[in-house]
């Protein structure tokens, strides 16, 4: 479905910005606000850091984006929704990559003795890339 579809679905009215913001979102998963503000501002001239940032937000809340937010890291923004998936991020550069849940249905972990009906689970692991393990085997040598 195109964007301005989204947004329509939605109940959102089709704003340049907010195609501007899904666009971004799309061309770079798992980025920052501040990345987004720099893309959009690229793509369609002027635009308030604050105007990005109510985007994002009203995004966010219809479900049109996701929004993960990593110990001592700023949010990032996933254009991957509606389905049941985590995140594995590089402890060395950083890099936020797609897990698919190895159950498909949401929530792939339940918490113990909890008196909550638990309906999601959002699961970061830490690691270290590909690419920074073999930089750092390759400064070994």
């Amino acid at each position: 479905m195109d964007p301005a579809a989204r947004l329509r679905a939605h109940g959102l009215q089709v704003t340049a910005q907010r195609l501007a913001v899904l666009r971004s979102v799309a061309r770079w998963p798992h980025c920052t606000a501040d990345r987004v503000a720099d893309d959009v501002r690229a793509e369609i001239g002027a635009i308030s850091r604050q105007a990005v940032y109510d985007a994002l937000r009203v995004l966010t809340e219809k479900g049109l984006i996701r929004r993960i937010q990593p110990a001592g890291s700023p949010g990032l923004y996933d254009p991957r929704v509606g389905d049941n998936h985590h995140h594995v991020i590089c402890r060395t550069c950083g890099k936020t990559t797609d897990v698919d849940c190895i159950t498909g249905e949401a929530p792939c972990a339940t918490a113990v003795a909890s008196d909550h009906r638990i309906d999601a689970a959002e699961i970061l692991f830490w690691g270290t890339c590909p690419a920074c393990l073999a930089a750092a085997s390759g400064s070994r040598t």
